[in-house]
């Protein structure tokens, strides 16, 4: 077996231990926050409910997991790309 066809075999090897990562998060938006359901840990969900300044949606995520369930943060960020109804 030659050098190249050895550095091919090695990769495609490695690469198949590899676990499979989902290609992106999606994103929710909802009109009000208790049309939320439960909210998992490192979830994060949009709110269009005006509450935040021009060109921001309010942003809703899991951060830690307590006794209770998983604590809420509240932030407004910027809202990308155009607003669908």
């Amino acid at each position: 077996m030659t050098a190249s066809r050895y550095a091919i075999w090695l990769l495609g090897a490695f690469a198949s231990l590899t676990p499979v990562l989902p290609a992106g998060a999606q994103t929710q938006i909802y009109s009000r926050e208790q049309d939320i359901p439960e909210v998992r840990l490192g979830q994060h969900i949009q709110i269009d409910d005006g509450s935040c300044p021009t060109g921001q949606i309010k942003e809703v995520s899991g951060t830690t997991l307590t006794a209770a369930g998983v604590t809420r943060v509240r932030k407004c960020v910027p809202r990308l790309g155009t607003k669908k109804k």
